[in-house]
């Protein structure tokens, strides 16, 4: 049995135009036939990534090419592992942060690319008291921010506005 040639998929013009690649590479995983690898093009590690497609069942190996220019190959590592239980909807609670308290800190991460915003939360949460509120206004919406804040007992809530996407971010009680 022949193993199928890697889909190869370059996500560095959308990352360079501030676009979130995500949607595309999770469509190109599901395209991909029985033991078929993913190379990803990118302008940056997608570390965070790695957890995502490592809880899928899948291996990762990345070259760094020059100063925005890296290749991963995401390659299946046997059987795939249990899907994580999934994130609350974005916007599920009754209103902005319903019955939390108010934000101790605001990050305003509009105009940075990826990863530096999710950079920046991560650090700004570890920083937080447990329970905690953290508030973060990106102009997009950070997919690959959830399973880590998932992965850390932190909830979220989610909400587009004309000036941005605004994240209220709840620390894990437990840490």
């Amino acid at each position: 049995m022949n193993t199928p040639a890697p889909l190869t998929l370059d996500v560095r013009p959308e990352l360079r135009a501030g676009g979130e690649p995500f949607p595309r590479i999770m469509q190109a995983l599901a395209s991909l036939a029985p033991g078929q690898a993913l190379r990803l093009l990118a302008t940056f590690e997608p570390i965070p990534l790695y957890g995502v497609l490592g809880r899928k069942g899948l291996a990762h190996h990345a070259t760094r090419h020059g100063t925005e220019d890296w290749e991963i190959f995401f390659t299946p590592a046997g059987e795939a592992a249990a899907a994580p239980p999934p994130l609350p909807a974005a916007g599920s609670h009754a209103g902005e942060g319903a019955g939390w308290p108010e934000p101790m800190q605001s990050l305003d991460n509009r105009g940075l690319q990826p990863p530096e915003p999710m950079v920046r939360i991560l650090s700004a949460l570890e920083d937080l008291a447990p329970g905690a509120v953290l508030e973060a206004w990106n102009d997009r919406e950070p997919l690959l921010l959830y399973p880590e804040l998932e992965a850390r007992g932190a909830v979220i809530e989610v909400s587009r506005k004309a000036e941005g996407v605004r994240l209220l971010i709840r620390r894990g009680v437990t840490p």
